[in-house]
């Protein structure tokens, strides 16, 4: 198959309409401009819904009542335009309805800058949005995965009624690099009986997270929790390379992932035994498989582009078998070779 040069965030639109996707509401925000631009003009091309909403805010709401009506829906934003998203993602995992949401992350706190970043971390995986409930989050490192990994978002919000974020960075999304434009492959329609798409001749269907009879919302609760659990136990994705015989693994998502495996490549020609563990899921995250991987003689490093998140999740994992340290590079600051080579050697 032939090979295409293509920037990430236009690879991640043209992943969505190879999927299926019906209708895209968006804001404009640097780096992800591209996205509402392209989808600005294919979407109308093909017949498709294109609305520049007139904020985040208005752009999560006519996703969900999209959504409501079961069609495949997805909206784009950066870092503070998610942030704006928070309530309106809440109340989609609330009525069980699906959406693929794409943040291409960028500088912050506050309005930071429009440098590439991985500082919502914390954010997609931990809940931002109001209630107990967790999102599937996919990291997607390169261009083929922006593609890839957003038709893969949408079967998977499909077959769990749920939204699910493409948790990219900006450098990610602003980057070329040739990829292959696989082939979509619709996975198998799950239940259908939830849309609201007219009832005459059938009794009339509710689509709502506002629960106020005694105990209605705490059984709710307790159903999703077994969806999250299925999610868990199903749905966990993690690459790994040269981690068996590793005294270092490095722990790394996103773009930081790359120089990981780089650094890897540049350490093994030394004769140093370096390995990569890569979390293609960030929730559910891959625990079982970075705890079976933490052995006593061997030694973790976690890169990130912000302050320390992730790094959380690893030690959990480990649980003190063997010792955590962490490299980040916040405020836009990309990770890099020769800084991550130098904190290998000191450890």
């Amino acid at each position: 198959m032939k090979k295409t040069l293509m920037k990430g965030n236009i690879a991640l639109c043209e992943g969505a309409i190879a999927a299926g996707c019906k209708a895209y509401f968006g804001y404009p925000i640097t780096p992800q401009n591209e996205v509402p631009a392209h989808m600005s003009k294919r979407m109308p091309e093909l017949g498709l819904v294109f609305l520049q909403a007139e904020s985040e805010v208005a752009a999560i709401n006519m996703v969900l009542g999209a959504s409501a009506t079961g069609v495949r829906v997805m909206t784009s934003s950066s870092s503070p335009g998610v942030s704006l998203k928070q309530e309106g993602i809440s109340y989609l995992v609330g009525c069980e309805l699906p959406a693929v949401i794409v943040n291409v992350q960028r500088g912050g706190p506050g309005l930071g800058n429009i440098s590439g970043s991985q500082a919502d971390y914390f954010q997609a995986t931990k809940g931002g949005g109001h209630g107990d409930y967790r999102m599937i989050v996919l990291a997607p490192s390169s261009v083929q995965d922006m593609y890839d990994h957003t038709m893969l978002a949408f079967d998977l919000a499909d077959k769990y009624r749920t939204p699910v974020m493409l948790l990219a960075d900006g450098v990610v999304g602003q980057m070329m690099e040739p990829l292959m434009l696989n082939k979509y492959i619709p996975a198998a329609t799950g239940d259908r009986s939830w849309v609201l798409d007219g009832a005459r001749g059938r009794e009339p269907r509710s689509v709502k997270s506002l629960l106020m009879a005694e105990g209605a919302l705490e059984r709710h609760n307790l159903e999703l929790r077994k969806k999250f659990d299925l999610i868990e136990a199903n749905e966990t994705r993690i690459e790994t390379k040269n981690t068996d015989d590793a005294e270092i693994i490095i722990v790394a998502f996103g773009i930081s992932a790359r120089v990981a495996y780089s650094t890897m490549r540049a350490l093994r020609a030394a004769g140093k035994k370096i390995g990569v563990a890569r979390p293609v899921t960030l929730w559910p995250f891959p625990q079982k498989t970075i705890s079976e991987l933490a052995k006593p003689g061997r030694k973790f490093l976690v890169a990130e582009m912000n302050m320390g998140q992730m790094v959380e999740d690893v030690r959990l994992a480990v649980n003190g078998k063997c010792p955590v340290e962490f490299y980040g590079r916040p405020g836009g600051g990309l990770v890099n070779q020769e800084e991550m080579i130098e904190r290998i050697n000191k450890m």
